[in-house]
């Protein structure tokens, strides 16, 4: 994960990436997860992220870890909340309410240190990495949240047509990765309106992650 890139594109509001709404992907599928009021759900590589402003509103509590700590600042800002600042071994913990977000690298992020998860959703961290830290990076996760069930949402283009990220991630992929620990279900496939930044076709995925020792 090359650190400066992405705090260099948040220090210059270079966050296209960024949406303007709740992602629809969203809204739409997490109720598949059946998550109880008040559940806690962990957004890796968050951002400033809209999706946080409606799990809140949703009675949700949420975790979270980015890189930029001006998004985090801007989070909470954007929020109306003054966040309580802590050190928490390498990382940054900001937390308020229902709302805590560390920032740093998340391979520094530890199970004790983030705490207990009811579900994990992934919208732009898995697509946002490289192919050779993929499948630490999925390793990981599932080991600081123990497999807790997962709303992955991912891409999938012609890679040779840009160099991303975001990065084409396949079905084939996906499976490689979570099979072991979770039963997939590939749920929607939506054709991307405009294309990927209007350079090629593409779609995305939403995947249903159940863990295999509790799912029926």
């Amino acid at each position: 994960m090359n650190e400066t890139f992405w705090r260099e594109k948040w220090q210059r509001n270079e966050i296209g990436f960024h949406e303007l709404q709740p992602n629809p992907l969203l809204t739409r599928h997490l109720p598949t997860l059946g998550l109880p009021e008040g559940a806690r759900i962990f957004l890796p590589l968050c951002g400033k992220s809209l999706d946080i402003h409606w799990l809140l509103e949703q009675g949700f509590e949420v975790a979270g870890i980015e890189l930029s700590e001006l998004a985090v600042r801007q989070l909470f800002d954007e929020l109306g909340v003054t966040p309580r600042i802590s050190e928490e071994g390498p990382l940054r913990r900001y937390e308020a309410d229902d709302l805590c977000i560390f920032v740093g690298n998340i391979f520094d992020l530890t199970s004790d240190m983030l705490g207990p998860v009811d579900a994990v959703y992934d919208r732009a961290a898995l697509i946002a990495l490289p192919e050779d830290m993929r499948a630490a990076y999925a390793a990981h996760v599932m080991a600081i949240t123990d497999a807790a069930p997962t709303l992955l949402v991912c891409l999938e283009y012609d890679q040779s047509a840009r160099p991303g990220p975001p990065f084409s991630v396949s079905d084939a992929e996906v499976r490689q990765y979570y099979n072991d620990r979770f039963h997939l279900t590939c749920i929607e496939k939506p054709t991307l309106e405009g294309g990927l930044k209007g350079v090629c076709p593409a779609s995305e995925i939403v995947w249903i992650m159940e863990p295999r020792d509790s799912a029926a």
